[in-house]
């Protein structure tokens, strides 16, 4: 009834664990489901967010304010090259992980040994779909099963005693521009996953469950409604189509739920966050009409058959990247004296929802970052009050915050002790301009490049600090503390029960502020930079703290910010980290990276061809490789690299893929004349460093064209 086609490969051993039955198996369905709860004693971190409500919070209580102090570094383990920022797992004793392309690892927490290691070689069958995503930002676990999922679309159910698969299955097609980052959630037996994918190609959003026992197909719910001609599935599509003008459906509408699912057990329902327009540009995508649903909106499903409940959209007509994808925390608040069911998010566009989770009502929204893209949030028609031009129907417009968002990936924490939410939030201004890009004139790059519909820049804006560890109170709707960060990206937070607050950042450093005043009681010099959330939990009685160090994922692209702490992906260490009281391990020093340029005599200026190069590098490289050429750490810096010199080896490796294993993408549509003049603007980079031309100063703002 969904026109889906899945397809699910189940081992018998699988089988074998459902034909048990009886009360043993209701016992152990139940364990699982206690250990997801929001109340649970924190022993284990089971999931992304650690429970159904993604709160981020551990009651434990052992390391606290008084004892913080007296942790160390209890072991660390290498990890090989590949995206480390991923937030681990911890269940009965072992954490588990996948860094890389979804390589997952289990490590003993009493002896910090690698137990086994899966590796499901996303790379060399991603195709296209390796050119836009890092591998996964997290995994799941359910019933002796880790859950892991991978950049080509697959969902794996890893046996936790074997490291071998119990069950596989495809979330979407072989050939579909899709790809998938964030992690898989497991809800009451269940599994749901989203993908990424509507910045680059005429994508329509949605998820899909599936059986987490047995990785049978469950339900499929679309976040936009698709052709007409083909008629509509559900009420929830022939409601969201009356709010899309034109030929959408050609344009694919997007809404990709990428990141933010969470499961709301007291009233049965999912709550998933759904991603940007495609393309961003509303006049593009829609004419410049409609609200255009459920593109960047909060949209509850019933738990059990995926049907549409209710929704709240944040930006209707979003044209800005301006997506609702960011983490959402579940919460019991008392306001005007009453309790309330919430759900709490800090999306891109800078404003603090708290709304009604059991009707989606807004019950209140405060800008927790500079915002003057909008002046308020009407909160009885529950729409924001846009500032004049913001759509850049008169021409260029500058405004904050900008697509990277007031608020990224790196989950934020609320602490039910403190009642305070803690936001690892940006502070950069945008610059959009569409000029000479039509609804006549746009195409899709083509092969996943980027394709916004309009052109933009982001900046500082003449600010002195760009990010914030913000405790935002959700009830009075304001900041209790902040703390200013040297630069605008974060890592992730975790609040515990000791009224701790950790988190990590690009210069290496890893902290526990206090929950309560913001001070920095504790700090560890990771070398390597830490923007993946950490965990604890408890074994044998003792409470660690797990946190996986290195560079990944987006933040890749952030190298020109990033330039002062020397990260490299050649050299920048990797490990996972665990802590516990009187930990008196240490690490070896940090190896000092500072970037030289290849040699390349035959080089020779052609400011056209780099400039036609700058295009294709921004569309296609730039979000691995980093603005501007300047690698942030998720790639290699290739201005160091001997490859651009010589066309016979540039061409092998970006037209031919030679190092597709690597996580290397294959270019093979580039016609010759593509090849060159990438090739030509990466040397011209390279030069720009042998001359000595401060990194910042060169290309350090994000200008990807329409």
């Amino acid at each position: 009834m969904w026109l889906f086609a899945a397809t699910a490969t189940v081992s018998l051993s699988a089988c074998n664990v459902l034909g048990k039955g009886g009360a043993q198996e209701v016992s152990g369905q139940q364990q699982w489901h206690a250990q997801l709860q929001d109340g649970s004693d924190g022993k284990d971190w089971p999931a992304f967010g650690r429970t159904y409500g993604e709160q981020h919070f551990s009651p434990l209580d052992q390391i606290n304010s008084d004892t913080v102090g007296k942790l160390g570094l209890a072991w660390s383990v290498d990890l090989p090259p590949g995206n480390p920022a991923t937030g681990p797992i911890e269940v009965g004793g072992t954490v588990y992980l996948a860094s890389g392309y979804s390589v997952v690892r289990a490590i003993d927490v009493a002896t910090g040994k690698v137990k086994w290691t899966y590796d499901p070689h996303a790379p060399e069958v991603s195709g296209i779909k390796l050119r836009q995503g890092w591998g996964s930002r997290g995994i799941a676990y359910w019933n002796h099963k880790v859950i892991t999922a991978t950049q080509d679309g697959r969902l794996i159910a890893i046996d936790e005693k074997t490291g071998k698969p119990v069950w596989t299955a495809e979330t979407f097609g072989k050939d579909d521009p899709l790809f998938i980052s964030g992690p898989p959630r497991v809800f009451d037996g269940k599994v749901i996953i989203g993908n990424g994918g509507s910045d680059e190609s005429p994508v329509r959003g949605f998820v899909t469950a599936w059986d987490a026992d047995t990785g049978k197909f469950l339900w499929k719910f679309y976040t936009v409604p698709g052709n007409p001609a083909d008629g509509y599935k559900s009420d929830a599509m022939k409601m969201a189509a009356k709010t899309w003008h034109g030929d959408w459906w050609k344009y694919g509408g997007g809404g990709s739920v990428w990141n933010a699912i969470t499961y709301d057990k007291a009233n049965d329902q999912i709550l998933i966050g759904t991603g940007n327009g495609a393309p961003w540009n509303h006049k593009i995508r829609s004419m410049g009409k409609g609200d255009n649903l459920f593109v960047c909106s909060i949209v509850a499903l019933d738990a059990k058959t995926g049907k549409y409940k209710w929704h709240y959209q944040i930006n209707p007509g979003e044209s800005w990247d301006f997506n609702a994808a960011m983490d959402m925390e579940l919460a019991d608040l008392t306001i005007d004296g009453k309790p309330r069911q919430v759900v709490m998010t800090a999306p891109k566009n800078g404003f603090f929802y708290v709304i009604d989770r059991k009707d989606g009502k807004l019950i209140s929204a405060e800008p927790f970052v500079d915002v003057t893209w909008a002046s308020k949030i009407d909160l009885k028609t529950g729409r924001p009050v846009e500032a004049p031009n913001v759509r850049y129907e008169d021409g260029p417009v500058t405004f904050r915050p900008t697509p990277l968002g007031a608020h990224s990936w790196m989950p934020m924490a609320y602490s039910p002790e403190t009642k305070l939410v803690y936001i690892p939030a940006i502070d950069l201004q945008v610059t959009y301009d569409d000029t000479g890009i039509t609804r006549d004139t746009f195409k899709w790059a083509g092969g996943m490049g980027l394709s916004t519909g309009v052109g933009y820049s982001i900046s500082d804006g003449g600010t002195k600090t760009t990010g914030w560890l913000i405790a935002w109170d959700p009830v009075a709707q304001k900041a209790r503390w902040k703390v200013p960060m040297d630069v605008h990206l974060s890592g992730g937070v975790m609040a515990t029960g000791g009224d701790l607050v950790f988190q990590g950042q690009p210069s290496g450093d890893f902290s526990a502020y206090d929950a309560v005043s913001g001070k920095r009681l504790w700090n560890f010099d990771a070398k390597a930079g830490v923007v993946a959330p950490p965990i604890t939990y408890s074994v044998g009685g003792k409470q660690y703290v797990t946190v996986v160090a290195g560079i990944g994922t987006s933040a890749g692209l952030f190298g020109p910010m990033f330039a002062k702490y020397g990260i490299d992906y050649r050299t920048q260490a990797r490990r996972v980290l665990t802590f516990a009281l009187g930990g008196d391990k240490t690490l070896p020093p940090r190896t000092p990276y500072k970037p030289v340029a290849f040699d390349d005599p035959d080089y020779r200026e052609d400011a056209k061809l780099a400039q036609k190069g700058e295009t294709i590098f921004n569309t296609r490289c730039a979000v691995c490789h980093g603005t501007g050429a300047i690698a942030g750490g998720t790639a290699p810096d290739l201005r160091t690299s001997p490859i651009p010199p010589s066309p016979d080896a540039f061409a092998s490796v970006v037209h031919d893929g030679a190092l597709v294993s690597n996580g290397m993408p294959k270019f093979g549509e580039l016609p010759q004349q593509d090849l060159d003049a990438l090739r030509q603007y990466i040397r011209s980079r390279a030069d720009l460093l042998r001359k000595g031309v401060n990194a910042h100063s060169a290309g350090s703002e994000m200008k990807p064209g329409g």
